[in-house]
C-alpha cells in the first residue's frame, strides 16, 4: 500500500491486555490542572519499568466536570488490578493532593473499583468528612488551603496496551515533524493516550537481550546506525525512526488512534522526507490484538 509516496507496510501492531481508569482533575485554574496533570502523570511511560502508563486524554471545559471548573481527563493503564491501585492512590496523593485547589473523581461509569478517597481520606488526621451525593460517595480531606474533595472509588475496566506505528525518516527533522503531527491527531481522539514523552518513543524496544536480566533492550533492528553490523529492517534513505505507542479503552479506540496518527504522517507524504510507514510486533505472541495496517488505513 502507497499514500502520498508513503509506503505502509503489510504488517500489524501487536497489542495486549491492561487494566484502566479515567480520573477526572480539576482546580482552580487551567494552570494548577495542569500543575497535577504533569505531576500525575510524570515518569508513566511504559510497564517495562514504570508501574504504569498515562497521560492525559484530553483537557475539560467547566461545562465537563463534575464541580464547574477547568479540568482533564487522564487514562492509567497497568498489568494488574493491585499495581493500578497503589499507583492511582500514590499518584493523586503525591500530586493531585498536593497541588493547590485542586480536586479529583472518578471518570468512569462502570467498572470494578479501587480505593481513591477510601484510603486518602486518612491524611485527614480523623478531620475528614464523607458526603454522598447523587448515589456518589465523596471524602472532604482537611487541607491548608481548604479541603481536598476525592471521590471514595474509581472503576477500573478492561483496556488495550501497546498500539504503535513506526515511522521512517530520510532525516531526523522530517521525522520529528511526522511524529509531532501525529501526535497532534492522536490527541483528538477520546478513549486513547501516548504515554511515552511527547507522545513520542524514540528508544523502541524489543524483548530480551543479551544480557542477563533484561527483560527488554533496543531495537536494534531499526536503528540506522547499525545498518550493516546486523540484520537490520532500515532500508536505504532512511536515516531516522521514532515510534508511537498507544494505549486505549478499546481496541476500537486505539485503532482509530493509529488511523489518525498514520493518516497525518501520509497527509505529509514523501516531500516531507516521510518514506515509509510500519509497526512492531512479535509474531503474534505478545498479546492477542492485532492490528493490521491496511486494514487500519482501508
Amino acid at each position: 500500500m502507497e499514500l502520498n509516496g508513503v509506503r505502509i507496510e503489510e504488517t500489524f501492531a501487536e497489542a495486549f491486555p491492561m487494566l484502566g481508569t479515567r480520573l477526572v482533575v480539576t482546580a482552580d485554574t487551567p494552570t494548577w490542572v495542569q500543575a497535577a496533570v504533569v505531576s500525575m502523570t510524570g515518569f508513566a511511560t511504559s510497564v517495562i519499568g514504570c508501574g504504569c502508563e498515562a497521560a492525559q486524554e484530553r483537557l475539560l471545559s467547566p461545562d465537563e466536570t463534575p464541580d464547574g471548573r477547568p479540568g482533564a481527563a487522564v487514562l492509567l493503564f497497568s498489568i494488574s488490578k493491585a499495581e493500578l491501585a497503589k499507583q492511582v492512590v500514590n499518584r493523586v496523593g503525591q500530586c493531585v493532593m498536593t497541588a493547590p485547589g485542586t480536586a479529583c473523581y472518578a471518570g468512569l461509569a462502570e467498572g470494578e473499583p479501587i480505593a481513591l478517597g477510601n484510603s486518602l481520606r486518612y491524611f485527614g488526621d480523623g478531620w475528614q468528612i464523607a458526603k454522598r451525593i447523587g448515589g456518589r460517595r465523596y471524602w472532604r480531606i482537611p487541607v491548608m488551603d481548604g479541603e481536598f474533595l476525592c471521590e471514595a472509588t474509581a472503576p477500573v475496566a478492561p483496556g488495550v496496551g501497546g498500539g504503535n506505528f513506526i515511522i521512517l525518516a530520510a532525516d531526523r527533522r522530517a521525522c520529528q515533524t511526522a511524529a509531532l503531527a501525529a501526535v497532534t491527531a492522536i490527541r483528538a481522539v477520546p478513549g486513547a493516550i501516548l504515554p511515552f514523552p511527547g507522545g513520542v518513543v524514540r528508544s523502541g524496544s524489543k524483548i530480551g537481550a543479551k544480557y542477563k536480566g533484561l527483560i527488554a533492550s533496543s531495537n536494534t533492528a531499526y536503528c540506522p546506525t547499525l545498518r550493516g553490523a546486523l540484520p537490520s529492517l532500515v532500508p536505504e534513505g532512511v536515516e531516522s525512526i521514532l515510534e508511537l505507542v498507544i494505549d486505549g479503552m478499546s481496541a476500537d479506540e486505539v485503532a482509530a488512534a493509529m488511523r489518525a496518527g498514520i493518516g497525518a504522517v501520509v497527509a505529509l507524504g514523501a516531500a516531507a522526507g516521510v518514506v515509509a510507514v510500519t509497526a512492531g510486533n512479535y509474531g503474534g505472541k505478545l498479546g492477542p490484538y492485532h492490528f493490521h495496517l491496511h486494514e487500519v488505513m482501508a
